[in-house]
């Protein structure tokens, strides 16, 4: 620490992402990546953007990209906020709509930024403790002082929050924003965006990352009320006026295009969660129903720090969160098949060997 650092750097607690390893023969399933790569149709978009526009600045306002976004999901362009991934989406939500001094609420566990952006900007928050079977007790998001934020469905667990739930939060905080943060909603039941014209103190948030093949771009967009739009892009332009690149703009623009490619690849993760749950659960695993790419599991006999060790040694990376109360559990991001198969293959290796 040093004596230069301002009192926000101080009192930071970075976010700590999943293991990131580029080496050869690693089965990597830690970051919830999707295992299939992008519409073939967004390579071509960005090759064809290389050729001729990267000497200009990007649209400040993304407005092909916005309109895109709306139509996939028939609602209105000025209803659509976009940035650099959903996670800087969220950080200007945070900006926006929560205030120093009033307590806002999100699940005890949940997505680990969530409390480093309220360390971060000064916000005070309460962690609500999640039901014994891992769902959200939707009473105890209820009259906030704040706002309210959580993942639908909830990360790291998974488990998903039916809309009528999600609705009476909404109606129960009618003096503040409720951010519900979607990133896996493209592999569950049903989106929060169908609420959007009816409560303007709603606000759902997006990415690519996961079921667009496309973390490696960094595209995120929020839906809401204008208002709650024109909230994030002041926030956005005292910030940074061009915080998505021409690539990317491209490049996620024809992946909201390709709905048919987006279909088969989240059908196909989805078929390939449901037949991975049901060995896991053959294997002596706790599986917690799951409607994201990934899978929270606990085993019966062995635990998880062991486990997470030994499938690292075998080449097999999955994510574990070593505190309590989830410190025996592991995460494990959907693959393709055939990962999933040698992660199996390895499993039965390290549980035979005791």
């Amino acid at each position: 620490m040093s004596k230069f650092w301002s009192s926000m750097v101080k009192r930071t607690e970075p976010y700590i992402p999943g293991e990131q390893l580029n080496e050869e023969n690693i089965i990597k399933l830690n970051t919830n990546e999707n295992p299939y790569p992008p519409s073939p149709d967004v390579l071509k978009s960005i090759q064809k953007e290389m050729e001729h526009k990267l000497q200009l600045y990007p649209s400040p306002s993304v407005d092909h990209l916005r309109q895109a976004i709306a139509a996939q999901h028939d609602v209105k362009k000025e209803n659509i906020f976009v940035g650099n991934g959903s996670d800087e989406v969220l950080a200007f939500s945070f900006m926006a709509f929560f205030e120093p001094g009033k307590k806002i609420l999100f699940p005890e566990i949940t997505y680990s930024f969530y409390p480093v952006y309220s360390k971060l900007f000064n916000i005070p928050f309460e962690k609500i403790p999640l039901n014994s079977d891992f769902t959200l007790p939707k009473e105890e998001f209820f009259q906030s002082e704040g706002g309210v934020i959580f993942p639908n469905p909830n990360a790291p667990t998974g488990v998903y929050l039916s809309i009528r739930a999600v609705e009476e939060i909404v109606q129960n905080n009618p003096g503040c924003v409720v951010v519900v943060d979607e990133a896996y909603i493209d592999f569950a039941s049903g989106s929060a965006i169908s609420l959007i014209n009816s409560y303007d103190n709603l606000l759902v948030v997006q990415t690519l990352s996961k079921s667009r093949s496309l973390a490696g771009l960094r595209v995120g967009f929020a839906l809401g009320n204008a208002a709650l739009i024109q909230a994030l892009t002041r926030i956005k332009d005292s910030f940074n006026s061009y915080p998505i690149d021409r690539l990317a703009i491209v490049g996620a623009e024809a992946a909201m295009l390709d709905h048919t490619y987006f279909k088969q690849t989240t059908e196909r993760i989805i078929q390939t969660r449901e037949w991975v749950a049901k060995e896991l659960k053959d294997y002596h695993f706790h599986v917690i129903p799951s409607q994201a790419n990934f899978l929270f599991v606990r085993h019966n006999d062995h635990q998880a720090k062991d486990l997470y060790e030994r499938l690292k040694q075998e080449g097999v990376v999955v994510r574990h969160f070593d505190k309590d109360p989830i410190a025996n559990y592991l995460r494990i991001t959907i693959g393709t098949d055939e990962e999933m198969k040698l992660l199996f293959t390895k499993l039965a290796f390290i549980l035979d060997e005791g």
